[in-house]
């Protein structure tokens, strides 16, 4: 198996992915084509997880905003991770999420932001999102699953106020 950028003849098997993954509903492979036509896609954040010549894992990480007290600040998000659900369990996720956590790390941004299992993310060094200054009110979600993860040293101190995911995710 490899981890690489997706390449454009790669669409096709991300969104069969991302469908297959989500219970064979299409919201999220409409969420990665939506998102790839917005100003915060990041192509080298667009990864898959490659065997043999089938797509079996994606990892899709983009720009948002938090926006405190008369400040703005770029961050990024992770959304959506997919595995083919045959090969789920299998540390494939895993590797996609520390292949992207290592290309936000070369980049210039403070924190990495998330929606996800508070069983699953800690593992990769997130932590709940809340308790350091940041809030989300588009999507009613719990404290624990809306986590984040520092990618430069002091990004929670200069990060503050209230993710708002772009409009590619409404």
């Amino acid at each position: 198996m490899i981890i690489r950028t997706e390449t454009e003849k790669d669409y096709g098997g991300i969104r069969e992915v991302n469908i297959r993954a989500f219970g064979n509903r299409e919201d999220e492979a409409n969420l990665v084509d939506r998102i790839r036509k917005s100003k915060g896609f990041l192509p080298s954040l667009s990864l898959v997880a490659e065997e043999e010549g089938t797509i079996i894992g994606h990892l899709l990480i983009s720009k948002a905003e938090v926006v405190g007290e008369g400040s703005v600040h770029e961050v990024l998000v992770l959304a959506p991770i997919a595995v083919e659900p045959s090969r789920q369990k299998q540390g494939i996720g895993g590797r996609l999420i520390e292949e992207g956590l290592s290309r936000c790390r070369q980049l210039d941004y403070d924190v990495l932001l998330l929606i996800g299992h508070p069983e699953y993310y800690p593992r990769f060094g997130f932590r709940p999102a809340r308790p350091l200054g940041l809030e989300l009110k588009q999507f009613p979600v719990p404290d624990e699953v809306f986590m984040g993860l520092e990618l430069k040293e002091g990004g929670w101190s200069r990060v503050r106020g209230e993710l708002k995911y772009p409009e590619a995710f409404l």
